[in-house]
């Protein structure tokens, strides 16, 4: 029951992954579950304007590389499931962008595992980011972002 995919915005929400984790037949094991949303920040780390973003992946890979990561933390104890769902299109600031959810036994279980998912999703993930911004002096430029950076997104 791991759900793991990359979605066009629009045809995927919060919801969809809670209950996604809901239909798990293991999901009575579950006495709590930890939502992560990454949403498109208003600026950059040069406190530039970003006006909207545009995300890309090479969806089949990107499907087996959050795929793996579930199934890699699922196995982890006390975790009943593990579900990580990135978005790609256009995205304006305050949009989501990505969720992740993790059901476990505890609280003290699943905490830890949703923290694990995020940054693992982040640096392994074929998902790549354009920012398109203004900048100090109200210019409009776009550039790509290397999610590898290590800003702690």
């Amino acid at each position: 029951m791991i759900n793991a995919d990359v979605h066009e915005k629009g045809t995927f929400n919060a919801q969809d992954a809670i209950n996604n984790i809901k239909k798990d037949p293991n999901y009575s094991k579950a006495g709590a579950i930890a939502l992560f949303i990454g949403v498109v920040r208003g600026e950059t780390f040069e406190s530039e304007k970003v006006e909207k973003l545009i995300i890309e992946g090479y969806e089949e890979k990107a499907k087996e590389v959050l795929t793996r990561i579930s199934n890699d933390l699922v196995q982890k104890h006390g975790i009943v499931n593990v579900q990580i769902h990135h978005l790609l299109g256009e995205f304006n600031v305050g949009d989501d962008l990505v969720y992740v959810a993790v059901a476990g036994a505890h609280r003290t279980d699943v905490f830890p595992v949703l923290r694990e998912a995020v940054e693992r999703y982040k640096s392994e993930a074929p998902v790549f980011k354009k920012e398109c911004i203004t900048d100090k002096k109200g210019s409009p430029s776009e550039y790509w972002v290397s999610e590898k950076e290590g800003h702690g997104h």
